[in-house]
């Protein structure tokens, strides 16, 4: 039984329509009061290892391999760097050994995306993709725009020139493409390595990035090694590219290190169920419901009627746009495609982005490791270039363009006066002006208290266009081991239940769009505990995004885990 759910309605969602953990023995009784708080995490990043007697004597020593490039995540832009990286390796006649791990267990596994794809970044690195069977088989033939009302739908002229024309574009399957991009990567000599989680991040003595590690195995849920334990294996490069996806978490680990968000907006995110805003304030809303009253309104549900429901999946996006993008190159590592956050907001578009990203990473990177001449002031190599090359291309002018279009959604008039400004300001001026419009704060910070907002009344699925969510959750193919400790970790045990519950009524168990997270009735005495569903676990980092204490941390779970898209 959950915590009810308060109900009433309330409008704060906007759309662009283009379409049980064990407990340590050593914690048991603690179950049996309400004035000691039952231990939930188990994880060694929070619990460290070297200060639990169940670890003595375990093996800790890593097998290393060394590469010249290792990439972190196997999508679009890691991807795309991978194959550049060959590319000119085959012209060069030189040889470079790349090496990319991948988290889910096949490639594409894990991509997920609305994907109407601007091609110019991917036919730049495919001059041939015709010829190679690339899966981009459905051009874009009309484009639909308008704002919906509850009961109405007011058309958007789409005029030559604006973000949201999509003449030249394509309906892609993403994961399908990202697939026939591994195919790609491997033909040309990358190494690939699908089901392998990045879980650590190792420096040189100097500070320098030197490469991951990537997740242990064999660990049980309570903490304790398995017999069946193994360590994860060290790969060590010149330069390591970080390509996570959006908030990707060792990421999150580079920016405090390097301090790379000091001149930067904080990001913001939505989160694609449907794009729904991650900056709401109240902590009623459900992101997930949202989306299934959506699909009600009158001018959408025409177009599902009749249809069958055969798959379902959420990923937190990147939505700060240009003043939220962090510095990009450190010692020994940089950052490419949607883990910085190159997606441009209006158009709802970051795949070309991410890919170009990659392309001129890889470049950048080349040109270092080839350079017989180069003196580099530390043992990881710090590819400068490659942010100055960011800055020379069309990514970083188009970005810069549309830089105002979505904080100017954040003033009294709302969406109409975004609509506005970017009528007068991106439509004419094509985003010339001589300001950029800062972000409203970060999205955990937005959430209101409990006491201080409307209980939201959402409707009853139908079955037929609305779903529950624990049914649309078994349609990701989502599995994990179910013995390993949760993968979404607390930082404190206690604020869930005495802070989020307290003051905002536990909105983890609203927003996270795959049933993670329920507070239950204490097994004995009075009160709630927080219970994790990690197994149920769509890896789309919406929790620790928006959790208001900023207590949840995210970090890989067994390689391998996750849900399993077919070509989402």
């Amino acid at each position: 039984m959950s915590v009810p759910l308060a109900k009433l309605p309330c409008p704060a969602y906007r759309c662009l329509q283009t379409l049980k953990l064990n407990i340590l023995p050593l914690c048991a009784a603690r179950w049996s009061s309400t004035s000691v708080v039952p231990r939930i995490t188990t994880h060694y990043t929070i619990y460290p290892r070297d200060k639990d007697k169940r670890w003595e004597g375990v093996s800790m020593e890593r097998f290393a391999e060394e590469a010249d490039v290792v990439i972190v995540g196997a999508g679009p832009a890691g991807l795309s760097a991978a194959v550049r990286l060959k590319q000119l390796a085959a012209e060069r006649e030189k040889d470079i050994r790349v090496c990319l791990v991948e988290k889910a267990a096949q490639i594409g596994a894990h991509t997920l995306s609305g994907a109407c794809l601007d091609p110019g970044a991917f036919k730049e690195l495919f001059p041939d993709w015709k010829e190679k069977g690339a899966p981009l088989n459905t051009p874009v033939t009309e484009d639909r725009f308008g704002i919906l009302t509850e009961k109405y739908r007011i058309p958007v002229p789409i005029l030559p020139g604006l973000p949201m024309n999509n003449h030249g574009n394509y309906i892609v399957r993403l994961g399908h493409l990202v697939t026939w991009m591994g195919e790609q990567a491997e033909a040309l000599g990358v190494e690939v390595y699908p089901g392998y989680a990045a879980a650590e991040v190792l420096f040189h003595e100097d500070g320098s990035v030197k490469g991951i590690a990537t997740n242990d195995v064999g660990i049980q849920k309570d903490g304790a090694p398995k017999t069946t334990f193994e360590r994860g294996l060290e790969l060590h490069a010149k330069v390591t590219i970080f390509a996570e996806g959006c908030h990707g978490h060792l990421a999150k680990q580079l920016y405090k290190k390097f301090n790379l968000r000091a001149d930067c907006d904080t990001q913001t995110y939505g989160i694609g169920l449907k794009e729904v805003g991650l900056d709401y304030q109240n902590p009623y809303l459900s992101p997930f419901r949202e989306f299934q009253r959506w699909k009600h309104h009158p001018s959408i549900q025409p177009t599902l009627e009749g249809g069958k429901r055969i798959a379902y999946g959420a990923r937190a996006l990147n939505e700060g746009g240009f003043q939220s993008i962090p510095k990009l190159t450190f010692p020994g590592g940089l950052l490419i495609g949607c883990s910085p956050g190159f997606m441009n907001v209006p158009k709802i578009k970051g795949t070309h982005t991410a890919m170009k990203s990659g392309s001129l990473a890889a470049e950048s990177i080349f040109s270092q490791l080839t350079n017989e001449n180069l003196q580099s002031k530390t043992i990881g190599l710090h590819v400068t270039e490659y942010e100055d090359n960011l800055k020379k291309s069309w990514v970083w002018k188009e970005l810069y363009s549309v830089r105002n279009i979505r904080p100017s959604c954040h003033g009294i008039l709302g969406l109409y006066g975004g609509m506005i400004y970017t009528g007068i300001f991106y439509w004419i001026l094509r985003g010339m002006e001589p300001w950029t419009l800062k972000h409203k704060g970060s999205d955990s910070a937005q959430l209101r208290p409990a006491k201080d907002c409307t209980p939201i009344e959402y409707p009853k699925p139908d079955g037929k266009i609305s779903f529950d969510l624990l049914s649309s959750v078994a349609l990701s193919g989502t599995n994990h081991e179910h013995d390993q400790p949760a993968h979404l970790t607390l930082k404190d045990d206690s604020i869930p239940v005495n802070r989020n519950l307290a003051v905002y009524d536990g909105p983890e168990q609203r927003f996270c769009p795959a049933g993670v997270y329920e507070f239950v009735p204490l097994e004995q005495g009075d009160g709630f505990r927080l219970q994790i569903n990690a197994q149920n676990c769509v890896h789309c980092k919406t929790c620790d995004i928006k959790d208001p204490s900023q207590n949840i941390n995210w970090v890989v779970p067994e390689g391998g885990g996750g849900p399993a898209y077919n070509g989402m």
